[in-house]
Parts: structure tokens; C-alpha cells; sequence
């Protein structure tokens, strides 16, 4: 019996995929604690894309030496 493996993901799909459900999570976190629309939208926004950045550049581990 063969063992499941997760499906191949681009390492930029999945920083994208990151930034998206954070981002999502502080709109609706904003929207929750009485922010405006508006701000929520703005910040989260902002905080999507700093994830985007952060996790492209320093969420891929290196390759294993043989």
C-alpha cells in the first residue's frame, strides 16, 4: 500500500494562498472589533501583501544535502 503525499505546490502558489486566508482573517477580525469597513479592507490589504513578501522570501526551506 502506497502512502499519501501532499500535491506538488508552487512555492508562490502557497505564499499566495498564505496572504489570502491572513488577510481574509484580519478583515474579518477588523470588522469584528468595530473597525469600518474601509480600514479593515485597507489594513488587511496591506498585512496580505507584507505576508505575501515575508513568506516568499524566508518560507522555503533548503534542499537537504546528500
Amino acid at each position: 500500500m502506497s502512502r499519501f503525499r501532499a500535491p506538488a505546490v508552487s512555492h508562490s502558489t502557497a505564499s499566495v494562498l498564505w496572504a489570502v486566508g491572513f488577510a481574509v482573517y484580519i478583515f474579518l477580525g477588523g470588522l469584528a472589533i468595530g473597525w469600518t469597513r474601509g480600514v479593515s479592507l485597507v489594513l488587511a490589504g496591506v498585512a496580505g501583501f507584507a505576508i505575501f513578501l515575508f513568506v516568499r522570501m524566508y518560507g522555503e526551506d533548503e534542499p537537504p544535502r546528500p
